[in-house]
């Protein structure tokens, strides 16, 4: 992990977004299409730890975007070119826009500034979806990702993310996937390489002493 202060400057609320990923009901919610990673991202602490994140967030001023995936239930613009599309399209429980699936799952709440980006294509929740643009607009310099799943999705917003020239900080226990030895075995042989790795707890000490500190003043 990094020097506090070297953190802390990463994690500046002027110039950090907050990045949930797939923290939908029809992801790890209850009813899930994917019980299995579901059950892991809350086993785990990780949709509990997004929630304490995203709480701080709101209370520091950092802003918070929720990537969410979905598609039309045509199928109309979704991508059938790999084996995870397919296998998608016949889940018991689809993401369709406008449906209580692609809602974002409790314990993670939506503030009225928050952002929610929603995707009907591709496998990244920043590339091709105008996330880079928003993230231009609100000056920010580091993306926090969270959410699901290290297999897929949390690799690919933080190596775009590094390829559009952002800082990639990862809260280690705020991302899951599937097996639940895949994750850690990610973060250390893959994103430790292109990202900050962080906890939970270090990150939220960063927003909240500032916050502190301007309650006392």
């Amino acid at each position: 992990m990094p020097p506090r202060e070297q953190l802390a400057e990463q994690l500046d609320p002027a110039s950090t977004v907050l990045l949930t990923v797939e923290c939908q009901q029809g992801v790890v919610g209850p009813d899930s299409a994917l019980p299995e990673l579901a059950r892991e991202a809350r086993a785990s602490g990780a949709l509990h730890n997004v929630a304490r994140l995203v709480a701080a967030a709101h209370e520091a001023g950092v802003q918070v975007l929720h990537a969410v995936a979905e598609r039309r239930p045509d199928g109309r613009g979704a991508n059938h070119n790999a084996r995870l599309f397919r296998a998608a399209g016949r889940l018991p429980v689809q993401q369709h826009s406008g449906t209580a699936a692609v809602r974002i799952a409790a314990p993670v709440e939506v503030a009225d500034e928050d952002i929610v980006v929603r995707r009907l294509h591709g496998l990244s929740p920043v590339a091709g979806t105008g996330v880079d643009a928003l993230l231009r607009n609100l000056g920010c310099r580091t993306l926090v990702v969270t959410g699901v799943s290290a297999n897929v999705a949390i690799p690919n917003a933080v190596f775009d993310a590094v390829n559009l020239g952002y800082t990639a900080v990862v809260p280690s226990d705020a991302i899951a996937g599937v097996p639940a030895d895949y994750t850690p075995a990610m973060i250390r042989n893959t994103l430790a390489l292109v990202a900050t790795v962080t906890t939970t707890k270090e990150a939220l000490g960063c927003w909240q002493s500032p916050r502190r500190a301007m309650k006392r003043a």
